[in-house]
């Protein structure tokens, strides 16, 4: 047979297969009535779940799916699944999230966006999602290296993720024009929830969750249960019971003899925006311990990164004690000392073995202490998470706050 015919007619019969599997897609799309498509550079994991818990409570079979610091399949009875993958994250696997929905006979799929460049992002969503609603949590400073170089350039991006004819809820406050343009563009209704929204999450509804989760989030996803027509206490009664993701701000207590540490797993939160946020909320938060530190995990093959949380940390509430760990810690350490920060509140802890690094960070800690771990969890920040975590008192988390409030 000619060789060239034998290339074309190949060439032909995967096309075809392409198109049978494109129109398959479509078709199970079309099957799944409400799709929310999660994106942000900061709280899409949790906001995913927030909503897709909000939903279940309110009566509508839900899946979720989150690519956050462990990628999950949340099935309609709450259980939930790591996301099998033979080699690296493809937004492909989109695909058989929604294949997984379809045969669990959902009404709803809350997805994550998966995608960091901008082409993908807006691919995800006009050819793998087709979302009748969408959200943005937030546009910030990460990235920049694909989705930069400024903010305005990130929200740009998130943009991509905006439904054609459909609803955008979003707590994205500077950016806001760069998302009217875009939802005009694909002719949707842009739902802006502002600071009066997010200041009806009162204290307690905070104080209802098992781990320290932030009001934007809580009042974005109540927004968007709401007007899929659930009562607010429904939706947050579900909220409150639904499994967090592995990067929520969990908190853990040491109580020993002669200190207690709280500590608190910020890790997740790598931008400085974002990390400052989280700091400053939890040193409000726990505003009766003796000592306030921060512990900066650093990585060698993220050096900018730790050089960014430098500049920014001077700008926060103040730490007593700065504990810089991971590898080349001298990105932060220089660059802090060289702004202005006192050497004498900063221990270097550089490949430090965990049991080292927790009795390090003991030793400054005084009689009571909050620590919060930031920068990357990887390495030495998991290991000095999961040591908290086995040495945490059996109390319900949420309960430490409201002890530091009374």
């Amino acid at each position: 047979m000619d060789g060239t015919l034998l290339f074309a007619g190949g060439a032909a019969a995967l096309a075809s297969l392409g198109f049978l599997e494109s129109w398959q897609h479509r078709n199970n799309l079309r099957r799944i009535p409400i799709r929310v498509h999660v994106n942000g550079t900061r709280g899409k994991s949790s906001v995913t779940r927030l909503i897709a818990a909000g939903m279940r409570a309110g009566g509508i079979r839900t899946c979720a799916k989150t690519t956050g610091s462990l990628a999950r399949m949340i099935m309609p009875d709450g259980r939930e699944f790591p996301i099998f993958r033979p080699a690296r994250a493809n937004v492909i696997e989109q695909k058989r999230v929604v294949r997984t929905a379809v045969a669990n006979g959902v009404e709803a799929l809350v997805i994550e966006c998966m995608a960091v460049h901008p082409a993908l992002q807006s691919l995800c969503e006009l050819q793998l999602v087709r979302a009748t609603h969408g959200v943005i949590t937030n546009a910030r400073a990460d990235h920049l290296d694909v989705m930069g170089p400024t903010v305005r350039d990130v929200a740009k991006a998130l943009a991509g993720t905006m439904p054609v004819r459909g609803r955008m809820y979003t707590t994205e406050r500077r950016c806001l024009d760069v998302l009217q343009r875009a939802a005009q563009d694909r002719q949707s209704q842009l739902v802006a929830v502002g600071d009066d929204q997010i200041q009806q999450v009162t204290w307690e509804e905070v104080q209802a969750f098992p781990y320290i989760e932030h009001p934007e989030n809580i009042a974005l996803a109540l927004r968007v249960c709401c007007e899929l027509g659930i009562n607010r206490k429904v939706a947050l009664r579900g909220m409150w019971s639904a499994t967090p993701d592995p990067g929520a701000m969990n908190l853990y207590e040491v109580d020993e003899s002669t200190r207690r540490i709280i500590f608190v797993n910020g890790f997740a939160a790598n931008d400085p925006e974002s990390t400052g946020q989280n700091w400053n909320m939890v040193v409000d938060r726990f505003n009766g311990v003796d000592r306030r530190i921060a512990v900066v995990n650093c990585r060698a093959d993220r050096a900018d990164r730790s050089a960014q949380l430098a500049d920014a940390c001077l700008k926060w509430k103040p730490a007593d004690h700065y504990m810089v760990i991971g590898s080349a810690t001298d990105a932060f350490a220089k660059r802090a000392i060289n702004l202005g920060m006192d050497g004498q509140r900063l221990t270097c802890a550089e490949r430090m073995p965990v049991g080292q690094l927790y009795e390090t960070l003991s030793r400054v800690s005084g009689r009571s202490a909050l620590a919060m771990g930031m920068g990357n969890i990887s390495g030495p920040g998991l290991e000095l998470l999961d040591l908290f975590r086995q040495r945490d008192l059996p109390r319900h988390a949420a309960s430490y706050a409201a002890q530091e409030v009374a």
